[in-house]
């Protein structure tokens, strides 16, 4: 009896709150979004929420 094989996506969600002055919700979006890619803001394993497991096709 032959096996199957089977696509299976496993994402994990990482998650951290930060606080950013701005003048605006946009403007601390934009900075965040900076930050984040400067590599200013890190997540890592302490910021770790949850990991689902899905069929995928």
């Amino acid at each position: 009896m032959s096996k199957e094989v089977f696509k299976i996506e496993i994402q994990e969600t990482l998650s951290k709150t930060v606080e950013i002055q701005a003048k605006n919700l946009n403007e601390a979006i934009l900075k965040a979004k900076n930050l984040y890619k400067d590599e200013e803001i890190i997540l890592g394993e302490q910021n770790y929420v949850n990991t689902e497991f899905k069929i995928s096709e």
